[in-house]
């Protein structure tokens, strides 16, 4: 792959986690309060739903199964998990736990896609962490055990979809656009009947909660998500999820410039190295001329696997 298409590659994909990085202003300024599970349903299912009409391809033979794996790690457990542990963990905190989702892929990617983890992945990996603690970690009461597990959880789910989706490639003539719109549509009906057992029939909607849940469906999570899954098919999980740090810090700049919150020299210093971090992950070794990260058939699973392995190198 030529460097400028490289850079548009990782550019394009970066674009995800700073939409990701808005959703708390949009949450919290514009939908109603105490609805996690519901808004999780409201940006996956009608996204899934618009992006299947687009693709107009469904599924086929062992990728119903497939699809709705990557469905519920990717969006069906990682919502409800990420608003949970949001819900009961000090402010900034979910946001800490869930940074280590670079070093659970680095790990899983030794495992499922064969690429040994190097000192200096992981090094990047813990500089990234640190660098977010200083941006959104504040001082506040106990930790709840709950809350640190669900936070754990969803980025390890999160973590395992990415490696997963790495793997699985896609099917011979199915592009980025129909595999978005399969997880999203899975995963959100796997909220939907969770959604209304536990927070009940659905709220009433004035204009600012129905602009904001388009915002969060179409922008925040169609779009984004599409560009997320584009990107895995053509970089190594490992530089698309160290690229997931630019979520807290979007959230921090955009608290800074729309919600009149300060920034501190601590959170600027910690922004720098969270930044310098996520570039590190990008750099290094790409794959040789002539190989690709794109669709991967049944048939030719078990090679893709050693496809990325020389690649890891360069995190």
């Amino acid at each position: 792959m030529p460097t400028v298409n490289r850079t548009a590659t990782v550019l394009l994909t970066a674009l995800a986690p700073v939409s990701w990085g808005t959703t708390y202003a949009v949450t919290t300024e514009f939908l109603p309060a105490d609805r996690p599970l519901f808004t999780g349903m409201m940006r996956a299912l009608p996204a899934g739903l618009v992006l299947l009409a687009l693709a107009r391809v469904l599924p086929r033979g062992v990728w119903w199964g497939k699809a709705a794996v990557l469905g519920a790690l990717n969006i069906g457990a990682f919502f409800p998990l990420l608003f949970l542990s949001a819900y009961r963990l000090p402010g900034g905190m979910a946001a800490v736990v869930g940074s280590v989702g670079p070093l659970i892929v680095v790990g899983l990617s030794a495992v499922l896609l064969g690429q040994r983890p190097t000192a200096r992945s992981v090094l990047t990996g813990l500089v990234a962490a640190f660098g977010v603690s200083l941006v959104v970690l504040k001082a506040a009461g106990a930790l709840d055990v709950v809350g640190v597990a669900a936070a754990f959880t969803s980025a390890a789910s999160m973590s395992a979809g990415t490696v997963l989706t790495k793997r699985w490639g896609r099917p011979d003539g199915v592009g980025p656009l129909a595999l978005t719109a399969w997880q999203l549509t899975a995963g959100g009906l796997l909220i939907a009947p969770l959604a209304l057992l536990v927070e009940g029939a659905p709220p009433a909607l004035d204009g600012r909660a129905v602009g904001g849940y388009l915002y969060l469906a179409l922008a925040n999570t169609a779009v984004a998500y599409w560009l997320w899954f584009r990107g895995i098919g053509r970089l190594t999980a490992t530089q698309v999820t160290f690229l997931g740090p630019l979520s807290p810090l979007t959230a921090a700049v955009v608290g800074w410039a729309a919600l009149g919150q300060s920034l501190t020299p601590v959170q600027l210093a910690g922004m720098t190295l969270a930044f310098g971090a996520m570039v590190a992950g990008q750099l290094g070794v790409w794959p040789a001329a002539g190989r690709s990260f794109g669709p991967v058939d049944s048939s030719r699973r078990e090679a893709s696997a050693d496809l990325t392995a020389p690649a890891l190198r360069q995190t």
